[in-house]
């Protein structure tokens, strides 16, 4: 565990909208320098835990800290650390692009200009273009480069690639791995598992409000099967009955064997052993995705039937939120 203090940590985190539990004991800690992922289900209580950790809606219970400070308490000298790219950007219709980033530089204090620059033409935005004319995909470009151009200790990222093509969403995979090479923590909220795979140094998944497991992509997949497709010159003895052996399917295939199983984690070396006493011909060995990981989350916790609560996304605006 880091001596260093998170960026934020979340302890028993609770909010309530009227009837609806939104959080419900959550627990995160996001740590310097960091890529920290953020999944869950749509209604798990992602977008309230972001607005609590903005400051913008005050927790009804646990404890909540940003910069080791009191996010609903110092929200303004907070932000001055941060910036933050919404999945369904709000910009000024009659203003350009440029305009729009001048705005929201101004809020953020300033923006890097040669890194604007930079960023305008690795995104392909016409800053010149009034946002009228622009597409849902050229407004979430002038949110992320206002964020990705400011000097942020704390980028907090909810649905960032939202509108984007594929090759802007590897332009923005870039990016955010350059920001955190060069200091910067990231809280990344997305739906696309790949993207959250692809950058992610250590996961959080809630449901129902609560944090239902977190740490590195390797430390998940301890605790998940791995799959194995070998074709071998001999059947492997006994490898079916091996520890951690499951799901086994072999076939004869043109004087070879084609076999096939999931192993868990912890009995892999033994049983690639078994199979090179058999002559290998191919081996592919395919750790779980996130995709697999989240779903077999998903699975175990919602396998006691309960209804899933509402995100107050779906609630309209809170009533204490800041003015």
């Amino acid at each position: 565990m880091s001596t260093t203090r998170p960026v934020i940590r979340a302890e028993g985190l609770t909010k309530t909208f009227g009837p609806v539990q939104a959080l419900d004991g959550l627990d995160l800690e996001v740590r310097p320098g960091e890529i920290h992922g953020f999944l869950g289900p749509n209604g798990a209580g992602k977008s309230t835990t972001i607005r609590v950790v903005l400051g913008l809606i005050r927790a009804s219970g646990g404890h909540i800290e940003l910069f080791g400070g009191d996010p609903w308490r110092q929200a303004a000298a907070l932000h001055e650390r941060l910036a933050y790219v919404a999945g369904d950007v709000a910009l000024w219709p009659g203003l350009t692009g440029g305009q729009c980033l001048d705005v929201l530089g101004a809020t953020q204090g300033g923006l890097d200009e040669a890194r604007r620059a930079a960023l305008i033409e690795r995104f392909d935005l016409d800053p010149t273009k009034r946002v009228r004319d622009y597409s849902k995909g050229n407004r979430q470009k002038v949110a992320l480069i206002a964020a990705l151009a400011a000097d942020a200790d704390l980028l907090v990222l909810d649905e960032p690639t939202s509108g984007l093509d594929p090759l802007m969403e590897q332009a923005f995979q870039e990016v955010v791995r350059e920001r955190r090479d060069q200091g910067s923590t990231v809280l990344l909220s997305s739906h696309i598992l790949g993207e959250v795979e692809a950058l992610a140094d250590r996961v959080s998944i809630i449901r129902r409000g609560r944090t239902v497991t977190t740490g590195t992509l390797a430390e998940l997949r301890r605790h998940t099967r791995t799959h194995v497709h070998a074709v071998t010159v001999h059947a492997p003895a006994d490898l079916a009955g091996a520890a951690g052996v499951a799901e086994y399917v072999d076939e004869r295939l043109d004087g070879h064997v084609d076999i096939r199983f999931t192993i868990d984690a912890e009995h892999l070396d033994a049983v690639i052993g078994q199979l090179h006493t058999a002559r290998i011909h191919t081996l592919t060995v395919t750790p779980p995705s996130l995709d697999a990981l989240f779903l077999r989350t998903y699975d175990e916790d919602t396998s006691d039937g309960q209804a899933e609560p509402r995100d107050d996304t779906e609630l309209g605006e809170p009533e204490e939120a800041h003015r």
